[in-house]
């Protein structure tokens, strides 16, 4: 075993070994691969691998980042690396290979960290668990009989199971929190623009979508926002405002802090009981930590606000499919789809370019309705998941009818997705176990801009309920 305490240490902890000349960036490669090769088999996290790249890349001189010899996992969505292949967990995309890095892709690079391969998505990304005809299915750690969420559930799943400390992710409904939660991770969603989205990146036109990481620790998720969270040049939108590091941030307790918080669902079914307790357990542990908790929902119609997401996203995706259509000269064949993604392309292709602009507008109008109840308060408390961890099938999108999909997803993943319309910084912290020994995280919401005292928050609560050291069975 080239370096058998690989998983016992975060990102930054590795690095550390690194600039002490305890360990080199070669056998931190050895040691992922090794992981990688011993679990992926069982979870099928990792769906493309750059082995000997890697050992190229870290038998190099490397950049003196913070994560200096790391190993690092890119989501197959979205992002570009230069030479390999990106499929969207799509069969009608194939193997597109790419011709140069994204803008957050070099800025991970210049992080010092060394890039292993790709991680398990579903199709395009469209839902909350990672499941699909072309990639098939990532599994828990926890339990591989459940999944590990998604569409980041490849990622999640290659961190809580220790072939990386942290991987890339990305957030457009939920899709960093919901693994995180599912998988026992720390998953924060950053403030819209506060990574760089890349000069071509047409499909993030609509804004609801955020790269960062999913990581066992909060000093890696803050260090890591560190080192790629600085304005991008040419880009249409103002970076959000940062008043400092955010390493620096988590060494300081939060103030006492007013916090909102429900378990209201949108369709007003309650969550299952495991995760009501666990709301309420958080709810006493904040107050013990002397914050104040309030009772108090987002008070919105749901139903309105879905159908206006609804509208917006699906043109959006037609809008997406189309720039494909042209690239490969032709219409997908009706076997390159999953049925849920032809649902969502035919949907959107119907919708007029009134309703379109209806959605902005009724998103825009509910957006201020949502912002204001943070004129109030610093924080707004729910769970990410209104179930316990759904089992592998339960949602599959390759084979689960789409309109049932949308009521199961519904029920499981009911909280995330307002805040992706407003923006906001959102994060689930693993918190609490359910009596199956499948984790069960609690969503925190803050102000527009304001990583800040999440992550402080986030770094209390790791401190008074520490969770790096719980493994999964399929660990190490």
């Amino acid at each position: 075993m080239a370096f058998k305490e690989y998983a016992q240490y975060d990102g930054l902890g590795l690095a550390a070994l690194v600039k002490k000349k305890q360990v080199s960036p070669a056998e931190l490669v050895e040691a992922a691969i090794e992981r990688i090769e011993a679990h992926n088999g069982k979870l099928n996290a990792v769906v493309h691998k750059a082995y000997d790249e890697a050992r190229r890349t870290a038998a190099a001189a490397l950049p003196d980042g913070p994560f200096k010899g790391v190993p690092f996992l890119i989501k197959d969505l979205g992002q570009q690396v230069a030479g390999w292949p990106r499929t969207s967990g799509s069969r009608f995309v194939g193997d597109v290979v790419d011709a140069a890095d994204t803008e957050l892709v070099r800025r991970y690079r210049d992080a010092g960290v060394v890039l292993l391969g790709k991680t398990n998505t579903p199709e395009f990304g469209i839902t909350g668990v990672t499941e699909g005809a072309f990639l098939g299915p990532c599994r828990n750690p926890w339990n591989p009989d459940h999944v590990s969420g998604g569409s980041s559930g490849g990622a999640a799943s290659a961190t809580a199971s220790g072939m990386v400390p942290l991987a890339h992710a990305s957030d457009g409904l939920g899709s960093i929190r919901i693994p995180a939660a599912c998988c026992g991770l720390f998953g924060m969603k950053t403030t819209r623009d506060r990574n760089p989205n890349g000069a071509d990146d047409y499909e993030r036109a609509i804004g609801f979508s955020v790269d960062h990481v999913v990581s066992r620790t909060v000093r890696d998720s803050a260090a890591m926002l560190d080192a790629t969270g600085y304005p991008e040049a040419a880009s249409p939108y103002a970076p959000p405002p940062k008043t400092g590091p955010y390493l620096e941030e988590i060494k300081w307790s939060p103030r006492r802090l007013k916090i909102a918080w429900s378990g209201e669902t949108p369709s007003g079914r309650p969550v299952d009981p495991e995760v009501q307790a666990a709301l309420e357990a958080t709810v006493d542990l904040l107050r013990s930590l002397g914050h104040e908790v309030v009772p108090k929902g987002l008070g919105v119609d749901y139903r309105t606000l879905y159908r206006a997401q609804a509208y917006v996203s699906g043109a959006n995706f037609a809008a997406s499919m189309r720039r494909m259509v042209e690239a490969k000269g032709r219409e997908p064949a009706p076997d390159e789809l999953e049925a849920l993604t032809w649902a969502n392309l035919e949907a959107g292709r119907r919708a007029t370019g009134e309703q379109a602009m209806w959605g902005w507008q009724q998103l825009r109008l509910m957006n201020r309705q949502i912002l204001a109840l943070f004129e109030t308060y610093d924080v707004f408390l729910s769970p990410v998941l209104g179930t316990l961890v759904p089992a592998v099938g339960h949602i599959d999108p390759a084979n689960v009818e789409p309109k049932e999909v949308g009521k199961r997803q519904g029920a499981a993943f009911p909280f995330t997705p307002p805040f992706n319309f407003t923006g906001q910084p959102s994060m689930s912290v693993p918190l609490h176990m359910s009596q199956s020994g499948l984790p069960i995280g609690m969503m925190f919401t803050g102000r527009y801009a304001d990583e800040a005292t999440l992550f402080r928050l986030a770094a209390q609560l790791e401190a008074e309920t520490p969770w790096a050291g719980r493994h999964p069975p399929v660990w190490g």
